[in-house]
């Protein structure tokens, strides 16, 4: 593409138009620069409200996928990139799933999240190869994540996982663009012009990382990893997730420190069986063949052994 037909594609985008309520950030105090950027990110909330309807179609198609050994992939350059990156590196902490499970790829490869490599995400084909080294399947649900929405490394992944016959869903902030058309669902949560032109590590950034996070928790949710309102599949692999183990362990069964302790103990701090152990009274392995039968979904559990206990 030529850089005329470059600039002119630009200049369609929202994401690039000039913000008119930010034309005088340059003369304004520091204390008022920070309130019209905090203005700007108060619309981004309800930006993402207007989408929740694709976003749910989205979570849906991702807890079929978990429930058949597919995974969760993000792709995308730059901002958006890392911002894919950080949410799959979250989850095997948070909700105890292998590494494997959600992957982030960004164009330029890992060194690209310390050091700009941006030039990288212009090659359709690199974004197809992405996802055939890490052999992609008809299982798998992929995220094209491009704030401008016309990202090519991206475009080539959304192309190559349509191809495979895996979902293929598009998170842009622009209305009808080029990774939204060609797209199984389209998230197009439209934030408006940055309040400094064409950043948009702002509030497209911010809007992309509130839907991250929907997409991993709505999906991990369904796929039982949740009781209540509780993360009860974390892994606890420091001084911090221990102690915060013990203190979920204690809200969800309302025992003391100490019985929660002991339960995480017997369970090699597996959090749902020391909950449902504590509850029900049940040995390890009575728990561990509720939990089983469960699906891994602890309030069935619960609810599954407590007739018979009392």
């Amino acid at each position: 593409m030529s850089e005329q037909a470059l600039i002119s594609e630009l200049g369609r985008l929202v994401s690039e138009e000039r913000n008119p309520r930010t034309m005088d950030i340059d003369l304004l105090p520091t204390i008022d620069v920070l309130r019209k950027i905090n203005d700007e990110d108060k619309l981004v909330a309800h930006a993402v409200e207007k989408v929740i309807p694709e976003i749910a179609a989205t979570v849906d198609r991702i807890t079929v996928a978990f429930r058949q050994g597919g995974r969760l992939i993000y792709m995308g350059a730059g901002t958006s990139g890392r911002i894919g990156v950080l949410d799959a590196s979250e989850c095997p902490p948070t909700f105890r799933v292998p590494p494997t499970m959600v992957v982030g790829l960004i164009a330029g490869g890992y060194s690209a999240l310390l050091k700009a490599t941006e030039g990288a995400e212009d090659s359709q084909s690199k974004g197809a190869e992405a996802l055939a080294e890490i052999d992609l399947t008809a299982k798998d649900v992929v995220v094209g994540i491009a704030a401008s929405g016309r990202t090519p490394y991206v475009i080539g992944g959304l192309n190559y996982a349509r191809k495979i016959g895996a979902t293929a869903v598009a998170l842009s902030c622009n209305p009808q663009s080029s990774i939204a058309a060609i797209a199984d669902i389209a998230i197009s949560p439209v934030v408006g012009p940055e309040a400094l032109t064409g950043s948009t590590r702002m509030k497209s950034g911010t809007a992309e990382k509130l839907v991250l996070n929907m997409l991993t928790t709505a999906s991990m949710i369904g796929i039982g990893k949740s009781y209540e309102n509780l993360m009860v599949d974390l892994k606890a692999s420091n001084k911090k997730l221990v102690a915060r183990a013990a203190r979920i362990v204690m809200q969800a069964a309302e025992c003391t420190l100490e019985e929660a302790q002991a339960a995480l103990a017997q369970t090699d701090n597996d959090v749902k069986l020391a909950i449902l152990i504590v509850l029900t009274g049940m040995n390890l392995a009575d728990a561990q063949f509720a939990l089983e039968g469960s699906k891994g979904f602890l309030r069935k559990a619960i609810q599954d052994a407590r007739p018979a206990s009392m």
